[in-house]
């Protein structure tokens, strides 16, 4: 997970490794997150929306059944359509992050971790480069503040109860 943050969101591994350890408040405050998000090209993804779509629609359904049978996450939607409007809502800025936070908070820590590389993967096959970036970005930027969340909200106790995970 950290490498995909650090490869995505063009950090380093201690930088990662330093958002991850914040508050969420404090995530969402700092001039490096919003940097992050700041420096999404929203012209280009909102360009882009059909593409992302269609590659959304024909990924999360296998993502999903991922997420049941090998990580045992009971609440998955049943369509793609959820995420792929919640995209939407934030590039057009009707959905908020903590809107995002609520929505995930009953994910366990470590199978949200182990999902992180596998969603933001989910464009691998984008083209032209730029857009697979873009894309590639804003997903990551949006699971950073699901992972910080995950860490601030979930005891490590809890999270080791998924064993195997």
């Amino acid at each position: 997970m950290l490498s995909t943050f650090s490869r995505t969101l063009n950090l380093s591994s201690d930088a990662s490794e330093a958002l991850l350890a914040l508050p969420l408040t404090s995530l969402l405050d700092s001039p490096e997150f919003n940097q992050i998000l700041g420096s999404l090209d929203t012209a280009l993804l909102k360009e882009s929306l059909p593409a992302a779509g269609a590659i959304l629609s024909q990924k999360l359904p296998a993502f999903y059944d991922w997420l049941q049978t090998e990580l045992g996450i009971k609440n998955v939607p049943d369509s793609p359509d959820h995420a792929t409007k919640w995209v939407v809502g934030f590039l057009k800025n009707q959905e908020s992050l903590t809107d995002l936070v609520e929505m995930h908070k009953s994910i366990p820590r470590l199978a949200l971790d182990r999902s992180i590389p596998r969603l933001v993967s989910a464009f691998d096959e984008v083209q032209p480069t730029a857009v697979k970036e873009e894309w590639e970005k804003a997903i990551a930027a949006l699971c950073l503040v699901l992972a910080v969340a995950a860490r601030e909200n979930q005891s490590p106790g809890a999270s080791k109860a998924l064993v195997g995970v």
